[in-house]
């Protein structure tokens, strides 16, 4: 009894989906061994165990790639603040949101890798599209957790602000530059949320 057309096609689906994640899971390691900034198709390839030119039926090139796994760690991202602040009520939600923003952040350069991955004026490609997407949920957990209204000019100008230095923390700590010039990011993060986390309203 031989399988329908649509078993067939949906087999594939599962098929190409399954390879693709073993794909995106073997340049993580190779990210985390070697860095994300050498990563290398090449070296994704041996990782995977398959044949560099078989890795374009999945991803374009490097560029995609990277966008891919940052895509990945902006979900994280997300769940990681959303997480740490639901466990804080009012005042130091946002710091926490931040704290577990920051740990991900200073231990992963996929995001960054990512960041600079992506092409000069915005494109339409599917990875920058679900890249952008993953963006915006991390940066709307950071605008519920700190009481922002989203729908305000001057709050999402806030909430990028807060993510910028969320970033340029990172870069500093990964460096040792923070702690270097006196500062804790335990101090920087409870200036961010005195000066970006609103009062809660009454209902």
């Amino acid at each position: 009894m031989t399988s329908s057309p649509e078993r067939r096609s949906e087999r594939r689906v599962r098929e190409h989906n399954a390879t693709r994640a073993s794909i995106l899971e073997a340049a993580r390691r190779v990210a985390a061994r070697d860095g994300a900034r050498d990563l290398s198709l090449r070296g994704v390839a041996a990782e995977a165990g398959f044949a560099p030119a078989a890795l374009y039926s999945y991803f374009t090139g490097k560029d995609e790639l990277l966008l891919a796994l940052a895509a990945q760690d902006l979900s994280l991202l997300a769940r990681a603040m959303r997480s740490a602040a639901a466990g804080c009520e009012g005042k130091g939600k946002l710091a926490a949101a931040s704290a577990a923003a920051l740990s991900l952040l200073r231990t992963t350069e996929t995001i960054v890798a990512g960041s600079a991955a992506l092409p000069a004026s915005a494109g339409t490609g599917e990875a920058e599209r679900l890249f952008n997407g993953r963006l915006i949920a991390a940066l709307k957990v950071l605008s519920d957790v700190s009481g922002q209204t989203s729908g305000s000019r001057q709050s999402q100008c806030d909430v990028l602000l807060v993510a910028a230095a969320l970033s340029g923390l990172a870069l500093l700590g990964r460096a040792g530059r923070l702690e270097a010039l006196g500062f804790s990011a335990e101090e920087i993060l409870d200036r961010l949320d005195a000066h970006f986390m609103c009062p809660v309203r009454e209902a």
